[in-house]
């Protein structure tokens, strides 16, 4: 939070909308009903074990190469990596959706919950401290190896909690949940040492087998005289997963037809997996059944690609209009809030580039999806005060927000798979974390996003982006509510002064954090002092009369929304 200089005492809330006149003109980033959201990331296995009936302690029987639960990968130090199940699942992620809600989240998204196979993994490469790609000895407990995607993995529900029931309880907190979703690849299908039940095979909403690799490698697959094989491309995907053939329509209405099942039992948004793995035409087909059956649907798309102009065709409508995870900003942040390579961190300025305000590739930044860090990559290495910029930042800048599990309290920082990323975080971690310095921060400003509609989606007009410091408007302005928020940053070490003057308009500004108002007359100016790695939100709750403010936020608002 932030001292102004001129501040008054009275205590104020921390948002009263105003009603604009009906003459002021549209002022937003974006109108999507999801960017109000932001989203607290789970691997469900890992998070907490709510129930612990349903682990499946004995799956795999006794054979070590394949039981299931528990599968240590030792590390240096004592440490270890898992890459059995531990038994996080539905139960344990209700049990603490206040938790959740309580930081400021609105949206839970969820690894896969399809049925998964029900022994490890005998063929591949042996996973190793730190290796990538390597399945041999993993199982299915992150969701991502589908064997039937109509039927919910035995691991996750308890009594009277399926999805429906799971779906419904989140709501009943205040959770939407976000279900993730795999369209280009089952599970591992071929170098087993003997054909594994389940693994290559892929089963109908009946039961009954539909595809099966038979272990055979995919160039030696018989798709034209072989029935079971037609699911499949025959040339390789990641690792050993099968490859699903996206010229088959039978795929097509078998993956929609799944999917659609699970909107139907109250999934509110799509998180799709390895999009880039498929073709545009594929994904504008599912897209447009999916809109089918729940009409406004959001869906995001994982292509894990640092180039802008890789990753923005999949949100152009003649693509499906499907929004993707923002990895090229995600770059940047490593650089500003992490440790850096040499200790050091580079300014904000390296992240104005990546947000493309005007003239940039995407159809629209302001729905683009902000992280950090995730289950794929090596975690955040930053210090406590690097998390907490990074939050700052992340929720307060454009785009809608997700943080991974054990973000807020710097859970496994810098550790990549294999390597304690997807490490249990358990109910004792959950229970500790109220007083955390990172926990508590995080609180506080997601908080203030929530409750502010120009942070969730104003047009974003950038004042000061440089070194340690960062200054922005966020400018909202639709449907008779109008307001400005003006955001200061200090990633520094030391407090920092803002003096601002550019495009602000006169009124009674609030500190979001801090308190207090500060008037500000007609070509006045703010001056206020934000402490070491610190936010303050300024809020003006105005229809925008300044001629200057007017004019740069409708040149925004037109260059920022692209095809």
């Amino acid at each position: 939070m932030a001292r102004a200089i001129r501040v008054s005492l009275a205590s104020v809330p921390l948002l009263v909308a105003t009603t604009a006149q009906a003459a002021t003109p549209d002022i937003y980033g974006t109108l999507e009903p999801f960017a109000s959201e932001a989203v607290y990331f789970v691997v469900t296995d890992r998070f907490v074990n709510g129930d612990t009936s349903n682990d499946q302690r004995e799956q795999g029987g006794a054979d070590p190469a394949r039981r299931t639960f528990d599968r240590r990968i030792p590390g240096p130090n004592g440490e270890s990596d898992n890459i059995g199940y531990l038994g996080g699942d539905f139960k344990g992620v209700l049990d603490n959706a206040g938790y959740i809600r309580g930081m400021g989240f609105t949206s839970v998204w969820v690894t896969p919950i399809v049925d998964q196979p029900d022994e490890a993994f005998t063929g591949g490469k042996p996973a190793s401290w730190g290796s990538f790609w390597t399945d041999q000895g993993k199982t299915g407990y992150h969701g991502y190896w589908g064997v039937n995607f109509y039927k919910l993995d035995e691991h996750l529900p308890s009594p009277g909690l399926d999805f429906g029931g799971f779906t419904k309880a989140m709501q009943g907190q205040g959770l939407k949940v976000v279900l993730d979703i795999v369209g280009n690849h089952g599970s591992p299908s071929f170098t087993m040492p003997v054909d594994q039940p389940k693994f290559g095979e892929v089963y109908d909403a009946n039961g009954a087998l539909l595809a099966d690799h038979q272990n055979l490698p995919p160039d030696q697959l018989d798709p034209q005289h072989n029935p079971l094989h037609a699911f499949f491309h025959t040339t390789p995907e990641i690792a050993e997963l099968s490859n699903f053939d996206d010229t088959n329509p039978a795929v097509m209405d078998y993956l929609a037809g799944a999917y659609a099942q699970w909107l139907d039992q109250g999934a509110a948004a799509l998180r799709i997996d390895t999009i880039g793995w498929m073709p545009h035409a594929f994904w504008k087909e599912f897209a447009r059944r999916m809109r089918e059956r729940r009409p406004g649907l959001f869906m995001f798309g994982e292509n894990f690609d640092y180039h802008p102009d890789k990753i923005a065709p999949h949100t152009w409508a003649e693509n499906g209009g499907i929004s993707v995870l923002d990895f090229p900003l995600k770059e940047r942040m490593g650089e500003v809030f992490g440790r850096g390579k040499d200790g050091k961190q580079a300014g904000y300025e390296r992240l104005e580039g990546r947000l493309y305000l005007r003239g940039g590739p995407y159809a629209n930044p302001y729905d683009l999806m902000t992280f950090y860090d995730n289950h794929d990559m090596p975690r955040l290495d930053a210090s406590d005060a690097g998390f907490i910029d990074a939050h700052n930042w992340l929720f307060t800048a454009r785009g809608i927000p997700v943080v991974y599990y054990g973000s807020e309290v710097g859970f496994m920082r810098g550790r990549a798979e294999h390597a304690g990323n997807r490490n249990y975080f358990g109910q004792e971690r959950v229970d500790g974390a109220a007083g955390n310095p990172i926990h508590d921060s995080l609180a506080r400003i997601a908080k203030v996003r929530a409750a502010s509609p120009a942070l969730q989606r104003g047009v974003q007009l950038d004042v000061l982006m440089k070194g340690d410091r960062a200054a922005f408007y966020r400018v909202y302005q639709h449907d008779g509510v109008a307001q400005t928020a003006l955001v200061l940053l200090n990633k520094g070490d030391a407090p920092a002064a803002f003096e601002v003057k550019r495009w602000l308009q006169a009124g009674q500004w609030r500190a979001a954090l801090g308190g207090g108002e500060i008037a500000v007359g007609e070509k006045g100016r703010l001056d206020a002092t934000v402490p070491a790695h610190g936010v303050e939100v300024y809020l003006l709750d105005a229809p925008v009369t300044r001629a200057d403010l007017l004019r740069e936020s409708s040149k925004s608002m037109a260059a920022g929304r692209g095809r």
